[in-house]
């Protein structure tokens, strides 16, 4: 950020800080004229499905984390994984709001029975955002998460019974 700043600053030609004057004012806002730093020219609009996309794929890179998804969303994702064209469910458990400049994400998570919960959910909340602001370059307000289930170690997923070869005629 020193360094855009820096840049910024000596776009007048003399090298010495723009202090407001209406000049270094007029040719810093001006478009087309070669001397706007380029982060100034155009606009940038990051979609809610790429942030839960990138909120999801941190969230999952957790080991303690088993799933994500409530139980009725986990059980129409393995619907929507069967269908073709279905979808990979990446967003299954993920809901974000994303403004201009910032967003807030709220993850449904199940968690490996033995992980320590908070630990478990202070790890996602750092990956999510560490993802999502080094990748979007929004600033992320709050990480909500809600453990909705705890995956025992004996417990069968869905489509992991023996009836996932199985086919309907």
């Amino acid at each position: 950020m020193t360094e855009t700043t820096q840049r910024r600053n000596t776009a007048t030609g003399t090298g010495q800080p723009d202090r407001g004057t209406a000049q270094g004012t007029a040719q810093q806002g001006r478009r087309g004229d070669g001397t706007a730093p380029p982060e100034a020219r155009g606009s940038t609009a990051v979609a809610d499905v790429v942030v839960a996309k990138i909120a999801g794929m941190a969230a999952r890179e957790i080991p303690e984390i088993h799933n994500l998804g409530g139980g009725m969303t986990r059980a129409f994702g393995a619907m929507r994984q069967r269908v073709p064209g279905g979808g990979s469910g990446v967003t299954q458990g993920v809901k974000v709001e994303v403004g201009e400049r910032q967003a807030a994400v709220d993850l449904d998570v199940v968690v490996e029975y033995g992980a320590a919960i908070a630990d478990t959910a202070a790890d996602v909340r750092t990956n999510v955002i560490n993802a999502v602001e080094r990748m979007t370059g929004l600033e992320v307000v709050e990480v909500n998460i809600a453990v909705d289930d705890v995956h025992l170690p004996d417990e069968e997923d869905e489509g992991e019974s023996g009836q996932e070869g199985r086919r309907v005629a």
